[in-house]
């Protein structure tokens, strides 16, 4: 795998924002800054024939994100008011966050794919108490203590911004072209780290927007939820060997930087999810009838289990579901069935 950001790279080993970049003559990408360890998201900006702009995410809302995201239009002769139609490759708050206020100053279409919007839009999405009373429950029945889910998950207030993210008024499916005059960007879909995560490959140039599917240095989370797909990581592996199947000119993913290879780094994915395989399988094997929540504290993580709390638990545990579900799937595991079921060794 090559490297092809180096100034996102030196950036990030600096652990310092990247500089706003051109990249043809009518693309840009322009860094958006946000909490934690993925310090920011890189929205792409393109020139369409005709006049105005296109935008691909639109990063964290924040007055710092607007900011950014402001100064980086302004940086390449435009403005927020230039912006026609936002397509966001997922859900989440770090690509979604930003596009209300972009419809709003400019009026803008924002589109996704229709099993993210449909998430975007249900009621538990809308109604912030609503949408911690389900996950919650979630969490219980894979194992968690209701007192300790509750303290995790934390209160409405912490939550309700998630809930005002932007309904999108354009769906998009797999294989059909963005309204973007001038471009030629199909729609690939590619589910796991969510239900309706979309990449978007440019025609023209062979360029590959590969959103949080394929990251050139850590592995996006790919989770169980409470209203989500039945085997997320079975759809990840499948979608990583579809789009693996490919060699773009470049990849430009949502985080980190650009490089080139990807399927190396798709392949590199696999081995990874592979390895979690085994390691679970080894688990249970060890310590038979564990929950989810009981099975990822004897798993490899960052930092020792004790120190995982709150959101960061929440990802281990609900990543470690995807993985039983998986091994189920595969008939190497099998559970008793019960409201919180355990997991053993499947008989073989």
């Amino acid at each position: 795998m090559e490297i092809s950001g180096t100034a996102q790279h030196d950036a990030w080993q600096a652990r310092a924002l990247p500089p706003v970049e051109q990249l043809r003559e009518d693309l840009w990408s322009i860094p958006v800054p946000m909490g934690g360890p993925l310090r920011y998201v890189s929205v792409y900006a393109f020139a369409l024939d005709g006049g105005g702009l296109g935008l691909i995410d639109t990063g964290w809302e924040s007055d710092e994100g607007w900011a950014a995201l402001s100064d980086g239009l302004a940086s390449l002769g435009g403005g927020i008011t230039d912006v026609r139609g936002v397509l966001v490759t997922h859900l989440h708050f770090d690509h979604l966050g930003l596009a209300e206020r972009v419809r709003q100053a400019s009026g803008a279409w924002v589109a996704m794919h229709p099993a993210d919007a449909a998430i975007v839009a249900s009621p538990g999405h809308r109604d912030a108490d609503r949408f911690i009373a389900e996950e919650v429950d979630f969490l219980v029945s894979l194992g968690a203590d209701r007192d300790g889910a509750i303290a995790d998950v934390g209160t409405s207030e912490n939550l309700v911004h998630f809930t005002r993210m932007a309904v999108p008024d354009r769906h998009l499916e797999d294989g059909e072209h963005a309204d973007f005059p001038g471009w030629r960007l199909r729609a690939v879909h590619t589910p796991g780290h969510t239900p309706g995560h979309l990449c978007f490959a440019e025609e023209r140039t062979g360029l590959f927007f590969s959103g949080d599917h394929v990251l050139p240095r850590i592995s996006p989370n790919i989770s169980t939820t409470a209203t989500g797909a039945e085997d997320p990581l079975r759809d990840y592996l499948d979608a990583l060997a579809s789009v693996g199947a490919t060699e773009p000119a470049e990849v430009l993913p949502a985080h980190e930087w650009r490089f080139r290879g990807l399927a190396d780094r798709t392949a590199a994915l696999t081995a990874h999810h592979e390895h979690r395989l085994a390691e679970l399988l080894d688990a249970i094997r060890t310590h038979p009838g564990g929950t989810p929540w009981q099975l990822a504290g004897h798993l490899t993580w960052s930092r020792p289990w004790e120190e995982y709390e709150r959101r960061m638990r929440i990802f281990a545990v609900t990543e470690t579901d995807a993985h039983l579900r998986l091994l189920a799937s595969r008939g190497l595991v099998t559970s008793d069935g019960g409201p919180v079921p355990t997991w053993t060794l499947a008989v073989r």
